[in-house]
């Protein structure tokens, strides 16, 4: 299929300009102003912008926790994702301890395959480390094109590895082209507040906050920085929350070290007052949980520092009823929030709109510095010939409310009901092909593909 999208105004990482894009079969082929292509479809994208497919390289699809399943699976999960803007997913595969990381991408891959809509990739987490699964790295990144390893400081019993472990990881991926990334928060620290809170009787979701409080996280992630640094291995941050770790990864670029993070769109418009309206605050119960207003404040700063280059969303929806697990124990609530489908609209209606980031900026964080990091560009995250035409036409004027009425998640809330935004995904392109117009998703399951990725470094 070839497409002509006119009159727009492109925007990349490093710039925007008025001009037309060709695309035909799966890449962009020409971009210029007034382009003498006939083509099958023409997208009029007249005082539009035209951007980079987004790349979200944070969500559960489809996830076992607490003896159930995050309710988004691949279908639903990445259909969401493309009437948002997201064209590209990374998920994570856990590792089981005791078994092996090509049991569970077996596992992983039995889920996506056939299902999922839009593209998509994968982070291995792994949760038991010893020689045999070091052998296993070099064959995921050698063989797999799976190149990022996931791993846990929090979660004892399940997921967590120790620090001996940890370093030991982070010598083979080193060797070897690939990126760790951590959940870093202190998991000792909080399975003894937790503890405490639930002897106490204190079972409220407002206490699932209290027992992580903001130097669970500084600590841990200045913990991981020292240990890519005696390593000298490339680390990458998730879902970091507060001005305590965002202040350990600026005192980590003291010794002209670089650390990578990101954030999630949650954690720069949603604060922990949530947790203070009785149960319904299990709704944004997620680990980290939501903090403070002086935080939000510091990572769009950090966004516009350099120190944070990635929003994405850590999308692990559960419905109402599986929340309903910890109505008498904030513990057994299953950590998570659905947005996957809002992270596009929200970063750019609370970013470019309100003068926090620049447009520029924002498809920085929302596409081109995952791409980069996770070994994808220029194949994704940029508008350039030869790129893979997954393409957004965005309307920055237009007004609309965020609702679980009118959301494709598979959940039965939403964490911003009632949110007014403004700016919109329209129009979506994915490998060439309309994905999304006119609210209506035109793609079946199975056309999403698995990305091979390339090998990473500590630079972008």
């Amino acid at each position: 299929m070839s497409v002509l999208i006119k009159n727009g105004t492109v925007v990349n990482a490093s710039e925007h300009y008025k001009a037309d894009i060709y695309t035909e079969g799966e890449k962009i082929v020409a971009i210029g102003k007034n382009l003498p292509y006939d083509a099958e479809k023409v997208i009029d994208a007249t005082d539009k912008l035209v951007i980079p497919g987004g790349i979200d390289p944070h969500v559960h699809l489809d996830m076992p926790f607490m003896g159930t399943f995050s309710s988004d699976d691949y279908e639903t999960g990445t259909r969401a994702a493309l009437f948002g803007g997201t064209t590209m997913v990374i998920d994570f595969i856990l590792q089981t301890q005791g078994d092996t990381l090509h049991n569970a991408l077996t596992t992983w891959q039995k889920k996506s395959e056939g299902k999922a809509i839009g593209d998509y990739s994968y982070h291995m987490a792994v949760t038991d480390f010893n020689d045999n699964t070091a052998k296993e790295v070099v064959q995921m990144i050698e063989e797999q094109g799976i190149t990022s390893f996931k791993t846990f400081m929090a979660y004892k019993g399940a997921l967590m590895i120790d620090d001996g472990q940890m370093v030991q990881l982070m010598k083979v991926v080193k060797e070897n082209g690939g990126l760790v990334t951590v959940h870093a928060t202190n998991g000792d620290m909080i399975d003894s507040l937790i503890a405490k809170n639930r002897a106490l009787g204190n079972l409220s979701p407002l206490y699932h906050y209290l027992s992580q409080p903001e130097v669970t996280e500084a600590e841990a992630s200045a913990r991981f920085a020292d240990m890519l640094h005696y390593t000298d291995c490339p680390g990458y941050i998730v879902h970091m929350t507060c001005e305590g770790a965002l202040n350990a990864v600026r005192h980590a670029t003291k010794r002209n070290q670089k650390v990578f993070v990101e954030t999630c769109s949650q954690y720069l418009m949603l604060d922990a007052s949530l947790y203070e309206n009785d149960f319904e605050g299990a709704k944004v119960v997620m680990s980290p949980p939501l903090r403070e207003k002086k935080d939000q404040e510091a990572l769009w700063s950090g966004i516009n520092q350099g120190l944070v280059q990635v929003v994405g969303t850590d999308h692990c929806p559960f419905m109402w009823d599986q929340k309903l697990m910890g109505k008498d124990d904030f513990s057994k609530i299953p950590n998570g929030h659905p947005a996957i489908e809002h992270r596009m609209d929200l970063t750019f209606s609370e970013g470019v709109n309100k003068g926090k980031i620049s447009l520029t900026k924002f498809v920085e964080v929302t596409s081109t510095n995952a791409a980069k990091i996770f070994g994808m560009y220029p194949r994704k995250g940029c508008l350039a010939v030869g790129a893979d035409a997954d393409i957004v036409v965005f309307d920055p004027n237009k007004e609309h409310t965020i609702s679980v009425n009118t959301h494709h998640m598979n959940v039965d809330y939403s964490a911003y009901e009632g949110w007014e935004a403004k700016g919109k995904t329209e129009t979506v392109l994915l490998r060439g092909k309309v994905a999304i117009e006119n609210n209506e998703c035109l793609l079946k399951p199975g056309y999403g593909q698995f990305i091979k990725r390339g090998k990473t470094s500590k630079i972008i």
